[in-house]
């Protein structure tokens, strides 16, 4: 039901008759025809850049193109008016019971409007949150999480199969430094002085419950055993319990994972040296010398031959080391192998949501998928910036090896994870973003989760009186969805018509950009519209919503409430945010 696709279909129609009348020359390339809202919605409901696209192929001016398309486009149902502005934009008005038409069928559609196929089944793979289980969940990773999540209910949403996953990263040194820290801890839940935590280990007082859990699993069996010997074991453990903390977090906030892979499983069963073996076989790898770093060199910078992948070859800036000097494999081979698992998983699509941290990985890895899957698999990085905590404007510190920051678990506790998810999704997802714990359960229209869900329990709250008052009207979908909508003539109700209708296609281009912050920006403007349309009824009594001595014109406007409550719930709902019926 995207009228922009509908619109842009007839217009190429109109075209293919021109050329067919002899009045355009065949052949013209339309690929970059498009049909839009006008920037100005003054200028109308519809824009293209037709006649300026065409102009030049088909050796008129853009304005003679306009004229012919115009004269046609002027015949098609619904089109009120065409007009031509400028070099050659052709705009279009549409009568208003074209939008009241529409708004019949989106209440007919229910919960499915904006639905969308344009992802024809394809498999995507969205990997998401994979943060180091060496702690709980910071704030920071609060955004990468949400911003996956929702983007994956956007994919699913508009037709494609989506596939979770979390990859954990238990096979580096890191993991290492967490299981000596954890065997600290359990020294220390035995009653040994451990004194001051030593540099480099993690000092959270978190772990003191996992060195408390491992003396209870094993009482004092690692107590005299060497290192070789327990570092395995307490390894697995602090693994084990951390990822269980992780989990229990990203639940507080709804998410769940389809998949949760394993580093270490994935290296142990050969990945890597498959391919390795693969990049063999394509001629891909060669031992060769790197040049230092750009800017300063390090004093520690030994130029030495190296086992490198010829990552140029597929757009990066510099072939890549894949082979540490001790032998074992760099992280960048494990990623490697990670990211074949996917592809041979048969996902057509791979997105990776990483930290800001993480801009020197994007095309390493872009190569890498390019050279490892022929180019068959696509791979989309959507780094996520760094979060601000504040509280009234003051920043709250965050430092994960010291210990000294805020959980994910204590925002949620704080604020709640509806707001948490929605402010997260506030802003582009690469750029900074302020939360403001005071501010974000402020009760004011510049607190964007309170304005949204406030419009959905303000048209909650009509419902209930309209049924108490008026329970005769019925309130199901089919019954206003037959309701007299040609009564809907005020300019501020066929705005908000008009807003619905632009949801559709709102949808399709944020799952084509992979931008769901874009929902957030919409749903803010579609709350705007509908608390304009309940002051205009507090200003004027024929605007109000129920009007016991007319129940055609309230059939009607609670036929258009119930459109954007559904629109507002849909919305939310790829948030994973549950939309409120009262404001407490």
């Amino acid at each position: 039901m995207n009228i922009f696709n509908q619109f842009e279909e007839q217009l190429r129609a109109s075209i293919n008759n021109l050329n067919t009348a002899g009045d355009l020359p065949d052949g013209l390339d339309l690929t970059r025809v498009t049909v839009e809202p006008p920037r100005d919605p003054a200028h109308g409901d519809l824009s293209t850049n037709a006649a300026m696209v065409l102009a030049k192929q088909a050796g008129r001016k853009p304005r003679e193109v306009a004229e012919l398309i115009s004269n046609r486009l002027g015949d098609l149902e619904g089109v009120e008016s065409v007009e031509i502005a400028g070099p050659g934009f052709i705009n279009l008005r549409l009568r208003d019971a074209f939008w009241q038409k529409l708004l019949s069928e989106i209440l007919k559609a229910g919960e499915t409007y904006g639905d969308s196929r344009i992802g024809a089944e394809r498999s995507v793979n969205v990997e998401y949150v994979s943060a180091n289980p060496t702690g709980p969940l910071t704030v920071g990773h609060a955004r990468g999480a949400v911003v996956g999540d929702a983007l994956a209910s956007l994919l699913q949403k508009t037709g494609h199969r989506v596939t979770r996953e979390y990859y954990v990263n238990d096979a580096g040194g890191q993991v290492d430094t967490l299981a000596r820290s954890v065997y600290l801890r359990y020294r220390e839940a035995l009653g040994e002085d451990i004194g001051q935590i030593p540099e480099g280990m993690y000092p959270g007082e978190y772990l003191r419950e996992v060195g408390q859990a491992l003396a209870d699993r094993d009482g004092r069996t690692w107590m005299e055993a060497g290192e070789a010997e327990w570092l395995p074991a307490v390894r697995a453990f602090a693994v084990e319990r951390l990822m269980l903390l992780i989990r229990e977090d990203l639940k507080a906030v709804g998410i769940e994972h389809d998949v949760i892979r394993s580093e270490k499983e994935l290296v142990d069963d050969g990945a890597v040296q498959a391919v390795v073996e693969t990049l063999k076989a394509k001629d891909l790898l060669y031992t060769g010398v790197l040049e230092p770093p750009k800017g300063k060199k390090p004093e520690d910078w030994e130029a030495r031959p190296q086992t490198l992948f010829r990552a140029t070859d597929f757009g990066d800036d510099v072939d890549r080391p894949i082979l540490k000097s001790d032998g074992s494999w760099t992280y960048f081979a494990n990623d490697m192998a990670y990211h074949l698992d996917k592809a041979q998983r048969g996902h057509d699509t791979l997105i990776d949501v990483l930290g800001a941290d993480h801009g020197g990985y994007v095309k390493r890895m872009k190569a890498a998928v390019k050279a490892l899957t022929d180019d068959q698999t696509s791979l989309h990085i959507i780094l996520c910036q760094l979060v601000k905590l504040t509280r009234e404007g003051q920043e709250i510190k965050m430092s994960k090896r010291s210990g000294n920051f805020v959980t994910l678990r204590e925002v949620v506790d704080e604020v709640g994870k509806d707001v948490l998810r929605f402010i997260m999704l506030t802003r582009k997802n690469d750029a900074p973003l302020d939360f403001d714990l005071a501010r974000v359960m402020e009760e004011s229209k510049d607190n964007p989760v309170f304005y949204v869900q406030y419009a959905h329990a303000r048209i909650c709250s009509v419902l209930r009186h309209a049924d108490n008052e008026l329970p005769a009207l019925g309130q199901d979908l089919s019954q206003l969805s037959d309701a007299p909508l040609d009564r809907l003539t005020d300019s501020a109700e066929l705005a908000v018509i008009k807003m619905l209708a632009a949801w559709p296609r709102l949808l399709e281009a944020s799952a084509q950009a992979y931008e769901p912050h874009r929902i957030a920006f919409y749903l803010d403007d579609l709350a705007a519209h509908f608390h304009g349309l309940w002051t205009k009824g507090k200003d004027n009594e024929e605007l109000r919503f129920l009007l016991p001595s007319d129940p055609d014109l309230t059939r009607a406007r609670l036929a258009l409430l119930r459109a954007v409550a559904l629109v507002i719930a849909s919305g939310l709902s790829i948030f994973g945010v549950r939309p409120v019926e009262e404001m407490r």
